[in-house]
């Protein structure tokens, strides 16, 4: 058993220099409590390894290094040779999909039921094929396919179904291409999203520094067992099948509430309007169109306060001592996170290469926008150093803020102060930016409504802008010193240019010389005291660990199902209720249950860290249950957040307290809700949570 520590860093400092160093110091300050209890079970379980917080994110990491694709075991004297396959408490898990890994993400619980040797049940899945022809044209990324065959899957219908990606287009994209496609198979609602293992395989696992002994072993058992993927190989036989041209993939952005919600670049501008003014119930923002004698889009016209047209003015902010105006669309959050994509070396060098081009023809970012890097391995800072791109992105202030998921699992830390107030004052609609993996409502940032998925160097691209309401293809992304237009395809890189500045830069030594002492850990992680005991001491004080009541009372048979009787609905919800509206993970909000409960603990506010970092802790958690600030429940129309009528007394209340009454008075619950309820990653929690 492996575990990395990726999901506690938090992007508190950005753009500067020391900006990594401040983060990890807050990282170890936050959550010293839980780091000493892996540190304890480093040392008092047999089989298991931690790779220390700093180092890299877990489906990176394993993708780069842990990973084998062939298991050897011995057996009665015998030396057997297996393939490998995990489970892993992520959804993202199906990254490993990439490298011919059976793997996909599971709940806690079958993870800790695995790891204490019980064997893990499933139905023999649907296998849907998914034949690649051609190559991706210019100016399309790994990025732009992925969210296209998002789409496509979605609207397909995959859930619960396995997913092949087979044909010649295979040869064409590099195993970090097909890792950013495997990555998000959740999004697109299979259990996997698998490919073959082929020759390129084998170069990857070579330069990557795996064993060539363990490179000729993958290659001739895969081989031997008609595991091995050519041009030549015949289609496979699938339950159903679709196909997809790699030629007429485009560069897409992916928002701005769901991943599967493709937008073309060349539609965004529209696409984003369009949303502002479309019903919430619809996948919009549910503005009133501002009328014909008020406010448009170019003009000014401070006597309306409408929050549409509020937003359509601005709101205006002081920085770096200048007067600028913020106003919907504006970008706040430009990050550069999660190993959906920055384990693609093309994509990234194609975001350094922009960069470069960009700060050589004298552009800036916007004033207002926090920028991130946070690179899913070391590596990556390696060899973008190494191709002299890393200080043109420092330019751009994005600086390294961590290794670790950061913004694309909500920790991308508060807006600064005066941006933060201009959003609350103008009710805005403004946007974040990133190369992640899912955007869903609340979860980036619980003051950005707009959250768009990019390729690295549109992430780039739209910090230099500022706005997502922004025709790229058309509109100039900002002037040169002397007025000048720059456009977009003035900076983009060709594809000749990503591909020989990785040949220049990433060498194999950069990952034998990283993953060397992946177990070892930083100064901060080696001085972490190491509690002595065999058995777990438990502290009744703790805010971050608590001894789970999920075994008090247990019988060692589960009862069986019996009618309800009596229930009241404890909330209904519409369509796409997802894990992180059920049990979120970012930040924990002062007035919320779970803040009070911290308040009257000891904890300051600044010390709340994350729903996410508290899952130690079942007392924080079931008040964060349902208490998403994007959440709505329709028996309060108009209302957002975790709250309910209290039918007994007819108050509206928090849906926490609501339940502490009911189960008072012994009375059952239900909630009702719309399709895809329950999609997500935060499965254990969502259903612990409602469960306690």
């Amino acid at each position: 058993a492996d575990l990395v520590i990726d999901h506690s860093v938090q992007v508190d400092y950005f753009g500067t220099q020391y900006a990594f160093f401040l983060n990890v110091e807050k990282e170890f300050e936050r959550n010293r409590e839980r780091y000493m209890l892996l540190r304890w079970a480093q040392r008092a379980f047999d089989g298991f390894r931690v790779v220390p917080p700093g180092t890299g994110i877990v489906h990176q990491v394993n993708l780069e290094y842990l990973g084998k694709v062939v298991q050897t075991k011995q057996e009665n004297g015998d030396l057997m040779a297996f393939p490998d396959s995990l489970v892993g408490t992520d959804s993202h898990t199906t990254m490993i999909n990439a490298l011919g890994i059976l793997g996909w993400g599971v709940g806690g619980i079958e993870a800790e039921a695995v790891m204490l040797g019980q064997p893990y049940y499933m139905l023999i899945p649907q296998v849907v094929g998914f034949k690649l022809t051609g190559e991706l044209p210019e100016g399309a990324t790994a990025t732009d396919l992925v969210l296209t065959v998002t789409q496509m899957l979605r609207k397909k219908g995959v859930v619960d179904k396995f997913v092949e990606f087979y044909g010649p287009g295979l040869s064409s994209l590099t195993v970090e291409d097909r890792a950013t496609i495997a990555n998000m198979a959740p999004e697109y609602g299979a259990t996997m999203g698998f490919f073959p293992v082929d020759q390129r395989t084998l170069d990857y696992l070579r330069f990557t520094g795996r064993h060539e002994s363990l490179v000729r072993l993958v290659e001739a058992y895969c081989k031997e067992n008609a595991l091995f993927r050519t041009d030549d190989t015949p289609d496979p036989e699938y339950s159903d099948t679709l196909e997809l041209d790699l030629s007429t993939v485009e560069p897409s952005l992916a928002g701005p509430k769901r991943p599967h919600d493709r937008v073309p670049l060349r539609d965004m501008k529209q696409s984003f309007r369009k949303s502002l003014y479309t019903p919430i119930r619809e996948g919009g923002f549910g503005l009133q169109e501002p009328t014909p004698e008020s406010s448009e889009w170019e003009g000014e016209s401070p006597t309306h306060d409408a929050p549409a047209e509020r937003g359509l003015i601005g709101v205006p902010v002081f920085l770096d001592g200048e007067e600028h105006t913020l106003k919907h669309g504006d970008v706040v959050i430009a990050a550069i996170t999660s190993c959906t994509n920055t384990s693609n070396p093309a994509v990234m060098v194609a975001a350094g290469l922009l960069a470069k081009k960009a700060v050589e023809r004298g552009l800036q970012v916007k004033p207002w926008v926090k920028t991130s890097l946070a690179p899913g391995s070391r590596v990556v800072t390696d060899y973008l150093a190494n191709a002299g791109l890393l200080p043109y992105l420092e330019a751009l202030r994005f600086h390294v803020v961590g290794y670790g998921c950061t913004t694309c699992i909500g920790n991308s830390g508060p807006l600064p102060p005066v941006i933060s107030e201009a959003v609350k004052e103008g009710d805005l609609v403004v946007a974040a930016v990133l190369s992640g993996n899912r955007n869903f409502e609340a979860r980036i940032n619980p003051q950005v409504k707009a959250n768009y998925l990019a390729s690295p160097p549109l992430v780039v691209a739209y910090a230099i802008a500022g706005t997502v309401d922004i025709d790229l293809l058309h509109d100039p992304l900002g002037w040169d010193p002397n007025g000048e237009p720059v456009f977009l395809k003035d900076i983009w890189p060709s594809p000749q240019e990503v591909r020989e500045t990785i040949a220049r830069a990433l060498q194999s030594e950069m990952f034998k010389h990283r993953y060397a002492q992946v177990f070892d850990g930083d100064e901060h992680w080696q001085s972490l005291p190491v509690p002595e005991s065999d058995v777990y001491e438990w502290d009744p004080n703790s805010t971050y660990i608590q001894r789970p009541p999920y075994f008090d009372g247990m019988p060692a048979e589960p009862p069986a199902l019996s009618d309800i009787h009596g229930a009241r609905v404890l909330a209904i919800f519409g369509d796409s209720i997802t894990t992180d509206h059920i049990s979120p993970a970012g930040s924990i909000p002062v007035d919320s249950p779970a803040g009070q409960y911290l308040i009257a603990h000891g904890v300051e506010p600044r010390d709340f860290n994350t729903y996410g970092s508290r899952r130690g802790n079942h007392e924080v958690m079931i008040r964060g249950t349902f208490a998403n600030i994007r959440i709505k429940n329709l028996l309060l129309p108009g209302t957002e957040g975790g709250y309910t009528i209290h039918w007994d007394t007819g108050e509206r209340t928090t849906i926490y307290e609501a339940c502490q009454r009911y189960k008072a008075s012994n009375t059952p619950l239900v909630v009702l809700a719309g399709k895809e309820y329950g999609s997500g990653s935060s499965r254990d929690w969502a259903a612990k949570g409602t469960a306690l």
